[in-house]
């Protein structure tokens, strides 16, 4: 495919599946199951912070044993395998994946979603065909995304690091991208609110449309 532009790494969760209901509802429901009170959006996208159990230390003053991490983590998995059925791509996702595709730029996608779900999962929504390449979690579920990003930027073939741009919606995604070299453009239409993303230091948009704009602006 044609080098120019940038290559975008998109995240799912959160950015191009607009799920943000569906973890809501499945947070809320393993809640309900260790005891903790429900919690509203707002309150989810200013505390929400990646990996998992610091969110909940957020939300306990402590952070949770392993014994808790694991028994909220398979309850929220429950609830959200049940509510993410009725989840859809974020607005305009499926348009821009298509002329990005057709414009012969190349995208990929790394997700902290379980691999073997996720996989399937694209292709339901009949858009595997627009990723160079997609990765999705294969270790422990209370780690950020770092190595992960350092994999996926490692087996991306003929692709110019300095061309490469992370689009998500997580303050994790920044990081993940730092750490691994590229550039990343966050997101404010998923799991953070936008004054907690505006922290990263990198750009902010509020539509996908405007950070794929500005993905290709940041690799000239």
């Amino acid at each position: 495919m044609t080098q120019h532009g940038a290559h975008i790494v998109w995240d799912w969760n959160g950015t191009l599946l607009h799920d943000v209901d569906a973890v809501l509802a499945a947070t809320n429901g393993s809640f309900a199951e260790v005891g903790l009170p429900p919690i509203t959006l707002e309150r989810y996208r200013d505390l929400y912070c990646v990996p998992v159990p610091r969110f909940y230390e957020r939300l306990m003053g402590r952070l949770p044993s392993d014994e808790e991490w694991l028994a909220m983590d398979e309850a929220f998995h429950r609830h959200y395998a049940a509510h993410a059925v009725d989840a859809a791509l974020a607005e305009g996702a499926r348009q821009l994946l298509e002329e990005r595709l057709a414009a012969g730029r190349t995208q990929s996608l790394c997700s902290l979603a379980p691999h073997e779900q996720l996989i399937p999962l694209v292709r339901t929504y009949g858009i595997d065909r627009h990723f160079v390449r997609v990765d999705g979690r294969t270790g422990r579920s209370d780690q950020g995304k770092a190595r992960q990003m350092v994999r996926h930027l490692a087996a991306l073939e003929g692709i110019s690091p300095e061309r490469i741009v992370v689009v998500g919606d997580a303050l994790d995604d920044a990081l993940a991208a730092a750490h691994a070299g590229a550039k990343a453009v966050l997101y404010s239409g998923g799991s953070h609110s936008r004054a907690s993303l505006a922290s990263a230091g990198v750009p902010v948009a509020d539509t996908l449309a405007e950070a794929v704009e500005t993905a290709d602006r940041l690799v000239g």
